[in-house]
């Protein structure tokens, strides 16, 4: 912070390591800081990006910072973290790539497209001629395949949701690919078709649209611009908690949403009952003892599952949420609902103990009366909107030395980025 109160963010510099180990990452950092004369209890925050090298609670490099520092507060940068996650599971990861396949084969050209949106016109008058389908302005709408991009997680959804809906279109599009296609397009087409038929793609799909569909209210607030924390954190609750409900509750309904699909469309349904045998990796001798079943419940849909409430709760541990929460009572937004004395006497307790002495910390909780009365009641306050705005204002007007108590504390809460999707963002914005 400088003396103007403005946020000054540095680039030390770039440093070669001999690996990537958390222990030789650690003493990088520490080696760089050392040079400008940096010390390493005085971190108050740090982020990183998902590798376990950097996460792990144990032996991972924020891990090992915390255990010399105890105030190096550990943000998760959240990024794309939802989506990789669920790809960590092989299976998963392979559908995506599946996934990636049908939608450049069949959006190759004007000319496949226009035949998948006839195809599908053609499939959605069929479906109400026979009452399969609601009719009404803004339904039966034509679309095309949507591409998940990287950079975008809810394009993940909507390219789950656009092959769904246009599932047979797409099937149709494709056995035309196979049949007056070039000969590589054939074979593409021929190679895609059979995999997107089969019972094993289908449930994936169905069971990644439910999981994303929970995800992407999370996800999206994530990215905006303007984040109420408050908000957020409420959406990372009720977000593990229908994940979880899904995982006691949703596997019949998936289970007979799945083969209903399968049924329409003359896919094959396996017998859930015989024994799974693994194609891949041991032989049919080696196989271990269950069943298909067991198969698509244990090894996708609690693993799926699993994977995001674990990436979820090492996002956002108790502390990291509450340490948000109690943070916000200090944004100027919102002032008469969300500053709350006791909340940040509480903030500074937990949080930031090693930085006030006893005495300051009672001359803290007077200070924020007064604080309360004379600046957040104030018409000026009013016209504050973020954290940083106001840590410029307190320094403009003086009151960074009348409320310096505070304003150390504002200082030390702007140090925390926030588990956005990119990295440039603070808490502050």
């Amino acid at each position: 912070m400088d003396i103007n109160g403005f946020i000054q963010e540095h680039f030390f510099g770039l440093v070669h390591v001999s690996d990537t180990a958390a222990l030789t990452l650690k003493e990088a950092i520490y080696s760089a800081l050392a040079h400008y004369n940096l010390d390493v209890q005085n971190i108050r925050g740090q982020g990183y990006d998902g590798a376990s090298n950097m996460r792990d609670e144990f032996n991972g490099l924020q891990a090992l910072i915390i255990k010399d520092c105890k105030s190096a507060y550990y943000v998760h940068r959240l990024q794309l973290a939802l989506v990789a996650a669920t790809k960590n599971v092989t299976p998963i990861h392979q559908f995506f790539d599946r996934l990636t396949f049908i939608v450049n084969i069949i959006g190759s050209s004007c000319k496949r497209n226009d035949e998948l949106k006839d195809t599908h016109a053609d499939d959605i008058a069929y479906l109400i001629a026979i009452n399969e389908l609601e009719t009404g302005r803004g339904l039966n709408q034509i679309g095309t395949l949507q591409r998940a991009v990287d950079t975008r997680w809810s394009s993940h959804l909507r390219s789950l949701k656009g092959l769904i809906k246009m599932f047979s279109a797409s099937c149709t599009v494709l056995l035309k690919i196979m049949d007056d296609g070039l000969p590589s397009q054939r074979a593409d087409a021929t190679t895609v078709y059979d995999e997107m038929t089969s019972f094993d793609f289908v449930f994936i799909l169905h069971l990644m649209k439910e999981i994303m569909g929970i995800t992407d209210i999370l996800c999206q607030t994530l990215q905006s611009k303007s984040q109420d924390i408050i908000n957020a954190m409420e959406l990372v609750l009720s977000t593990k908690n229908l994940l979880q409900q899904m995982r006691d509750n949703k596997w019949d309904d998936l289970l007979v949403k799945v083969k209903s699909f399968c049924e329409l469309r003359n896919i094959d349904i396996p017998d859930f009952n015989a024994p799974y045998i693994n194609k891949r990796g041991r032989g049919r001798a080696h196989q271990d003892n269950f069943t298909i079943e067991h198969h698509y419940r244990i090894d996708l849909f609690y693993a799926s599952i699993d994977s995001q409430l674990q990436e979820i709760n090492g996002c956002f541990s108790d502390d990291a949420m509450e340490l948000f929460i109690l943070s916000n009572a200090l944004n100027p937004q919102n002032a008469a609902e969300s500053f709350r004395v006791v909340d940040i006497c509480k903030l500074v307790e937990k949080f930031y103990t090693q930085d006030f002495t006893r005495d300051e910390k009672e001359q803290l909780e007077m200070q924020l009366k007064h604080y309360e009365y004379n600046v957040v009641k104030g018409s000026n306050y009013k016209n504050l909107s973020t954290i940083s705005e106001l840590c410029q204002w307190l320094v403009k007007t003086n009151k960074s030395v009348t409320y310096n108590l505070i304003f150390r504390v504002i200082v030390l809460v702007l140090t925390l980025p926030v588990s956005t999707a990119t990295s440039e963002r603070s808490f502050s914005t």
